[in-house]
């Protein structure tokens, strides 16, 4: 635990878990100074290296150098604290799409010494208001197409949340935060926040939908960068970056903004970077590096055509669920380029295991990044022999630290993480996963909590009870399913099946809706009444 924090609010200090239920972190050959702040890093850094009219940006029709990126975000660094009063250590949630704006905003909070929330721009009220409380968060920053559900939250007079800023994802600068950015110097003295001062909390919902919040301090987010970019993906200033996951996702984060910027390379970020027209994006910017989930690469292929040029393209980065060896298989025979299958989790803030590019396999997450170990466990954190699947148990220079969280003493046991995966070992030292430890739903890269879909069900007044599962998909690895009773008196019927998707799409993120919907008489359960719900996976779906 440090002693030299900056932060002026100490809050998330002090709801870290205790420095006994924390993961060991080896941090050899991850070596920062004692006071580091990440977004100068990845911003003022290069313009002082000489490097300040390479392309950092491209998004809403600008390519912004980073000159442009570094004096944009002084400038909103000056509005969070000058007009704004942010204090090191305050929280700042940010909400918007893919775009050059969000990346801004985000690295302006971090330069002004801010803990950041970056979130979906899908997700409701409801779900805002949870991150909003677990957080205490009294500020947003907000796409102005986007302000209605945080708008509901600071009229909620029950929440923390007291100002919502609206910024101009289209780039035309004619919002309250652009317009005060717009008076303010280019040059700003970033806080000189400790290399181990809480930078970045990472939302997951886990399996509960109680969400968890993970803390990252400034030096993981290089970390990242310095092991997994640098070791695995190679990463030169000649990259371009392109991909289809929230920045709100650390996956995202990391392979969208924390990577290029690190090694002075190019993201792409385009709010419509969408799989059926991917292909087109990596064409029309000789993108060389793509993220993206299994599920969109099988949506890609089915769009490419022989006219398609992907010269430029070296690298294709899968994460979010297992890639299947099919398309595994596919991909390298349309386009000729590895496809590296790995392993992350918001805890450890980006990928541990992968492929490499000399070095990947079907049907195979790879082997630890470097500065990472892996092994398989029993329940007894005993290591299990080769090809026998049991837990996965990981550490490395990042790890979990959930903030306030009893589940920490889950995650964490005896200095490993615990990712909830259950993986095996193969005599070569390679790991492969075998499936998920708990009930998570993983449906086309997105993780969707099943409670919490059946609490927006049970909303209704037409559901008496359900249950959710994943249910086995091809396109998407799984698709949400509901088993649904009915209330007395209501006919099920496609009509009944249309209603309940668009309520449940109505008071969560649209992407968690159950695209499959059964009705039924009643639910397996307990003799104390609990929901058996792998009852409905063996009765609907067992080999």
């Amino acid at each position: 635990m440090p002693n030299s924090s900056a932060h002026a609010d100490t809050f998330t200090r002090d709801h870290l878990p205790p420095a006994s239920q924390w993961p060991e972190l080896r941090l050899n050959g991850f070596d920062y100074p004692a006071r580091l702040n990440a977004a100068v890093e990845l911003t003022d850094h290069w313009v002082e290296r000489g490097h300040g009219e390479r392309v950092a940006l491209v998004g809403n029709g600008r390519r912004r150098s980073y000159r442009e990126l570094a004096e944009w975000t002084n400038r909103l660094a000056h509005v969070l604290v000058d007009e704004l009063g942010v204090r090191p250590g305050n929280r700042v949630l940010i909400r918007s799409a893919n775009n050059p704006a969000m990346v801004a905003c985000w690295l302006a909070a971090t330069k002004a010494g801010a803990v950041v929330v970056n979130t979906m721009p899908m997700l409701r009220a409801g779900e805002l208001t949870q991150i909003i409380d677990k957080a205490e968060i009294t500020l947003a920053l907000c796409d102005t197409r986007l302000l209605d559900e945080l708008e509901t939250c600071a009229a909620d007079t029950s929440t923390m949340l007291q100002r919502v800023v609206g910024f101009d994802g289209t780039a035309n600068h004619d919002a309250e935060l652009d317009r005060m950015a717009l008076e303010k110097p280019g040059a700003f003295t970033a806080v000189p926040t400790a290399a181990d001062d809480v930078a970045l909390l990472g939302f997951t919902s886990g399996t509960t939908g109680n969400p968890k919040a993970t803390a990252h301090f400034h030096r993981d987010l290089l970390i990242i960068a310095d092991g997994y970019a640098r070791e695995v993906l190679q990463v030169t200033p000649d990259d371009v970056f392109v991909g289809s996951p929230p920045l709100a996702f650390t996956f995202g984060l990391g392979g969208l903004a924390i990577f290029p910027l690190r090694f002075g390379a190019s993201a792409v970020l385009l709010e419509k970077a969408t799989p059926p027209n991917m292909m087109d994006i990596i064409h029309t910017h000789k993108a060389t590096v793509v993220f993206t989930a299994p599920t969109a690469y099988r949506t890609m292929l089915a769009t490419q055509t022989s006219e398609r040029e992907l010269a430029s393209l070296r690298v294709a980065v899968s994460a979010g669920e297992t890639l299947p060896a099919p398309i595994y298989h596919d991909w390298i025979n349309k386009t000729g380029t590895p496809i590296l299958d790995g392993i992350g989790a918001t805890e450890m803030l980006h990928i541990f295991i992968s492929n490499r590019l000399d070095d990947h396999h079907p049907a195979c997450t790879g082997r630890p990044v470097a500065g990472y170990e892996a092994m398989i466990v029993d329940g007894e954190m005993k290591e299990v022999p080769r090809g026998e699947i049991g837990r996965l148990a990981v550490r490395g220079p990042t790890g979990c630290r959930y903030l306030a969280d009893a589940r920490q003493k889950n995650y964490v046991q005896q200095g490993w993480n615990l990712t909830g995966d259950a993986f095996y070992q193969d005599e070569a030292g390679y790991f492969h996963f075998a499936a998920r430890s708990d009930d998570m739903i993983v449906s086309a890269g997105y993780n969707i909590a099943g409670p919490e879909v059946e609490a927006a069900l049970l909303a209704h007044e037409s559901v008496a009870e359900c249950a959710v599962i994943g249910a086995p998909n091809a396109q998407r690895g799984q698709i949400v399913e509901a088993f649904v009773v009915l209330s007395v008196g209501v006919e099920p019927g496609a009509e009944c099946v249309e209603e309940l998707q668009r309520f449940v799409k109505q008071r969560i993120a649209p992407y968690k809706y159950p695209r499959s919907i059964r009705f039924v008489e009643a639910l397996p359960k307990t003799a104390t009444g609990k929901v058996q719900r792998f009852r409905l996976r063996q009765e609907f779906y067992s080999d």
